[in-house]
Formats: C-alpha cells, sequence, structure tokens
C-alpha cells in the first residue's frame, strides 16, 4: 500500500467527488467576436448572424459535455456495484469450507458440472493461458458431477478403508484404531500399519523472537530499478522446510501403495490401480492452506528419510539449478518410487501458473509399474485478497499390465460453490470403463465397480467405497498450516544429526533458524547461503555432477545410482562437501 500510495501522490488527481460535482451555469460573451469583427468592417447583420452560429455551437458542446459526464457518472456506480459483488464472490470462496462444515441436512440430489478450460468470468489474460489439461471431445468424459452432497450421504459404505493408519493421522498415540468391518481381511486392513513405533514431535518449537510483518508492496518499492536476481526475499515467505523435504511430504500416505502392493500379490490388479489413483491424488492433499515457499535447495543439497514406522526409506537430492530440477528415490515395502521434478511458471498479473515437468514411477516387486505426471496448480491473489491454489488438469497413470487410469482435476471459479472436485475413470486393455473414481483432492476419494462417469444412473450409493481419507490437522496449528506428517521432517531426533551427510536440509542453517524463531539471523543466514548460491551456474557450467543421481542417456531424466545409504552405514561423507558452511553445533 505504500507503493501505491507513493506512485498517487506524483500523480495528483482529481477526486471522484469534485468531478461529479455540480457546474454552475456558464456564460457566454460575444463582445471581443463584435469588436474585432467592427474593425474589419462587417455588418451588423452579418455580426449578429455570426454570434448566433457561436452560440449554437457553444450550445451544442455543453449539451454533449453533460451527456458524458451523465454517462460517466453511471460508469462510476457500476464499476462500485461490480466491486462490491467481487468482494462478496470472493468472501464466498473464502468461507467455503467453514460453511460446509456447519452446514448440516438431507443429501440433495446429484448435479452435473460441465467441465470448461476456464472460466467466463476471468480476465483477459487468464483466458489467454494455455491449460495444461488436454481437450477432450466427449462430453460424457468432461463431466464432474457434484460430490458434495453425494460424499455426505449416511447411506456411505466403506469398503475397509475408513481408518487411521499412522501415528500422523492419529489424535494420540494409539496407532491402530480401525473400523470394525469384518469383510475386509486383516492382512489387507492392517497394510501399511505394522511397523515398528518411532516417537515423532507433534509441534514446532515455540518461536524465539516475536516475528515482524513484511510489506511486499514496501520490497517492490524499495528494489525499484535493481536487478531483482540479486534481491534476497526475507524468510517471512518461506515454509521451514526446503523443496526436497516437500518432495517426500507427497508420501505421506505410503499405506495406500503397500495395499497395492498386497493387491496385487494376491491378483486383484483393479483394486492395486484404484489404491495406486488414490496415492496419486492424495499427493495434493497438504496444499490446502500452505501460503509460504518452501526454501530452494542449494546445488547439491540432499535430504534424507528414514521412516521406519511408516517401512520405507526416502532420498532427495537438487541435481540443476538451471532448471532447478529435484531427483527423488524412495524404498517401501514391495515397491519403489522415483522422479524427477522441474517446474515451469508462467506469471498472469494476479496469478502464477506452475506447469510440472517430469514422470513419476511406482514398481512393484512383482514387476508391474504405473507411470504418471502431476496436474497444473495456480496460485491466485498474489496482490490482492486470500491467497490460495488450485489444481487442475488431466492426469494420466499408465500401467504396463491389464488397466490404466485417467483423473481429471477440476478447475475452481471464483463462483464454484463445490471446489477441488476430482473424478477418474479405470479402463482395461480393451478401453472399456471397469471403475470410477470421484471425489476431492483435499478431503477423500472413493470408487464403484463400473461406468458411472457421467453421473447418470448412480442410485445406489451403498455401493461406493472409502479408498483414502485425509488425516486430522495437528493440535497445535502455525501459520505455515503444516500437516502433521510435515512437522516431523525437520525434525533432528537424537542420534540423527550425527548421521547425516553436511548436505542435508535438516543442517541448513536459515531453515533450521527460521523453524526456531530466529528471524533475524535467518535472514541473515539466507542472504549468506543465496550469495554463494549464484555461484551454482559457474559450477554447472564447469561440469558439475549431482552425487547420488545420473541422466539417462539420450533423455532428460536422473535415475538414482546408489550408493547412499551403504555411505551412510559407513560414515562416509568425504565426498560431500560443505555446502552451507560453518555453524556452530550448539546453534544447530
Amino acid at each position: 500500500m505504500e507503493a501505491l500510495q507513493a506512485v498517487k501522490d506524483m500523480f495528483p488527481r482529481m477526486s471522484n467527488s469534485e468531478l461529479m460535482a455540480p457546474v454552475d451555469d456558464v456564460a457566454v460573451t460575444t463582445d471581443k467576436l463584435r469588436q474585432q469583427l467592427l474593425k474589419e468592417g462587417v455588418s451588423e447583420s452579418a455580426i449578429q448572424e455570426s454570434e448566433l452560429i457561436m452560440r449554437n455551437e457553444f450550445a451544442s458542446l455543453q449539451n454533449q459535455l453533460m451527456l458524458l459526464k451523465q454517462k460517466h457518472r453511471m460508469l462510476m456506480d457500476t464499476l462500485r456495484q461490480l466491486e462490491t459483488e467481487k468482494v462478496d464472490l470472493e468472501n464466498t470462496v473464502v468461507d467455503e469450507s467453514q460453511r460446509q462444515c456447519k452446514e448440516v441436512g438431507p443429501s440433495a440430489r446429484l448435479r452435473q458440472d460441465k467441465y470448461s478450460e476456464a472460466s467466463a468470468s476471468e480476465s483477459e489474460d487468464d483466458n489467454e493461458r494455455v491449460d495444461a489439461a488436454e481437450e477432450d471431445t466427449d462430453d460424457e468424459e468432461n463431466t464432474f458431477f457434484d460430490t458434495r452432497d453425494f460424499l455426505s450421504s449416511s447411506s456411505f459404505k466403506s469398503s475397509g478403508s475408513d481408518f487411521r493408519t499412522s501415528s500422523f493421522s492419529s489424535d494420540d498415540d494409539d496407532l491402530y484404531a480401525y473400523a470394525s468391518d469384518e469383510s475386509v481381511d486383516p492382512i489387507i486392513k492392517f497394510a501399511g500399519t505394522k511397523f515398528p513405533y518411532v516417537k515423532r514431535r507433534k509441534k514446532l518449537p515455540n518461536p524465539i523472537e516475536k516475528e515482524k510483518g513484511v510489506s511486499l508492496w514496501s520490497m517492490i518499492k524499495d528494489n525499484i530499478g535493481k536487478d531483482l536476481t540479486k534481491v534476497c526475499l526475507p524468510v517471512y515467505f518461506n515454509e521451514p522446510l526446503s523443496s526436497l523435504q516437500k518432495s517426500f511430504e507427497d508420501l505421506e500416505y505410503s499405506y495406500l501403495l503397500d495395499r497395492a502392493s498386497e493387491w496385487g500379490r494376491r491378483g486383484d490388479s483393479l483394486m492395486r490401480i484404484l489404491n495406486v489413483a488414490a496415492f496419486a491424488v492424495s499427493a495434493y492433499a497438504s496444499t490446502e492452506g500452505r501460503i509460504c515457499k518452501p526454501f530452494n535447495p542449494l546445488l547439491g543439497e540432499t535430504y534424507e528419510a528414514e521412516y521406519p514406522d511408516k517401512g520405507l526409506r526416502f532420498f532427495s537430492e537438487k541435481v540443476s539449478h538451471h532448471p532447478m530440477i529435484i531427483a527423488c528415490h524412495c524404498e517401501g515395502t514391495g515397491w519403489k518410487f522415483s522422479g524427477d521434478s522441474n517446474l515451469k511458471s508462467k506469471f498472469w498479473g494476479r496469478s502464477i501458473q506452475l506447469d510440472p515437468v517430469g514422470i513419476l514411477t511406482l514398481e512393484f516387486d512383482d514387476g508391474e509399474i504405473f507411470q504418471w505426471s502431476k496436474v497444473t496448480t495456480s496460485i491466485y491473489n498474489l496482490i490482492l485478497g486470500k491467497l490460495y491454489c488450485d489444481h487442475y488438469g488431466t492426469m494420466r497413470i499408465q500401467g504396463n499390465h491389464n488397466y490404466s487410469c485417467k483423473l481429471k482435476f477440476k478447475e475452481q471459479s471464483i463462483i464454484d460453490r463445490n471446489p477441488h472436485q476430482v473424478q477418474g475413470i479405470v479402463q482395461d486393455r480393451s478401453g472399456k470403463i471397469v471403475a470410477t473414481l470421484f471425489g476431492k483432492w483435499d478431503e477423500n476419494m472413493h470408487y464403484v465397480n463400473g461406468d458411472f462417469s457421467s453421473g447418470k444412473g448412480f442410485d445406489s450409493l451403498s455401493e461406493a467405497h472409502l479408498l483414502w481419507k485425509r488425516s486430522k490437522p495437528p493440535k497445535d496449528p502455525t501459520r505455515y498450516n503444516l500437516t502433521r506428517f510435515a512437522i516431523t521432517m525437520n525434525e533432528l531426533i537424537p542420534g540423527l544429526k550425527d548421521k547425516l551427510p553436511p548436505t542435508d536440509s535438516r543442517l541448513r542453517p536459515d531453515q533450521r533458524c527460521l523453524e526456531n524463531g530466529e528471524y533475524d539471523r535467518a535472514n541473515s543466514e539466507k542472504l549468506r547461503l543465496e550469495e554463494r548460491q549464484r555461484q551454482a551456474r559457474k559450477m554447472q557450467e564447469r561440469g558439475w555432477k549431482p552425487q547420488w543421481f545420473a541422466k539417462e542417456k539420450g533423455g532428460d531424466s536422473y535415475h538414482y545410482i546408489g550408493g547412499y545409504w551403504e555411505a551412510r552405514e559407513k560414515g562416509k561423507w568425504e565426498a560431500c562437501p560443505d555446502i552451507f558452511g560453518h555453524i556452530p553445533c550448539d546453534q544447530m
């Protein structure tokens, strides 16, 4: 606001009240004209005729000005009305989730909404965007039926999936609280849960300092004319996690992959891909309400996550600086997950569009492989209003055996009262639809056998089965809105620090200071590290290569070459540089 006021003061203008104030009648005299014409020897009759012409022309001009003034007044009234309606619509979108929580009543009828590539109410610049979702001509495939009332029906039947599966979704230390469904095989029901208990923190440390708010407009004003690549954004805009750790957050609901592995081992390929699809959607659940950006990793920065309580171990590394690429590899119970990610961004003034580039690969021990890419993410209200994100587009999960899946994330419009919808279908090799999925990426996913992608003929709600449900939020939320799982990712549990390489994100000083609430020191450390990071491009040009990943021959993707966990077991980190610089141990 300070920047806007400064610019406004540079160009003063009349206020609307002054502009629209009533104007007194203007007196027009022709005395000077008459005197000049008399000097020229013009006759009296010609002078009177000239005066009449002048008065008529002035009267016509005055009428036109009055008409323009009336049009301007009407335009201003219309703009004020539109602005009021815009604020009301934004408040409707922002408060929708709260309204739904309080809403009580019988289930309403199913409604059908046509999937559209863009809302007609969006501005011209948003209409010029190239939607990441592929256009389909089949009307049935573009149909989204309203899931809000459908999912709230009391006649819903869970297929043994509506139970808590780990300490991260529990309100207490009881890891295994399940629904009483005797029809589900206990081995399937308990898949992904029978792992050793590890005590992890349930909240972030209490901040040491009181946080100071930062004005984005003030920063822009103070840095006008400067090289923005050399401007260090304060840590106020960051959350205490790196992008390497954010990639691990996609595996919060890894129990779905454990179940998929068990279903496949029993020969049920359909249930396997249904759980894989639910897992792919669940990766977006943690993004709701997350308005702060993760730290951009330094070149060569790594992150490990050994979670025996989830039956997996994960590793990621920043393998390229320009473009920024993060590669990851995870080993679970009967499966392996890997991929690399790169984001292409487009700035649209009031929003930013992020198009992911890269393929995620899931391989089970029996040889079945699934691959998919993420959908487009947009962040809205960068300048004014409440910041929020949305995910939209088509996700295709390709399998090398019997089934493939297509999921459509519906794009949210400003007047959408039921956002975040996801609908999908599972097809066999012949193209026949054998199952339908539906739900919301921030709440849950369900499935029903058969083709109900058009929303028609779906009368028996008891046939719908719950695949996945989002975990409860933590008891002690912060402004970062981290999930229970995310709160544990930067924790240095006893004995862990001595096993980590010097490149691990947990040892990054600015991120650690932000988590501890040492904001001034976090800013100074961030500035120091960003100065060092500007040498990364030169390092890459001189032939720098990642330590634990290698680029595929003839391609742009990266694969894990192994050796990290073996080096960790031996404690040999000689090949890992101290990329964060020295920091006293008592301050970690």
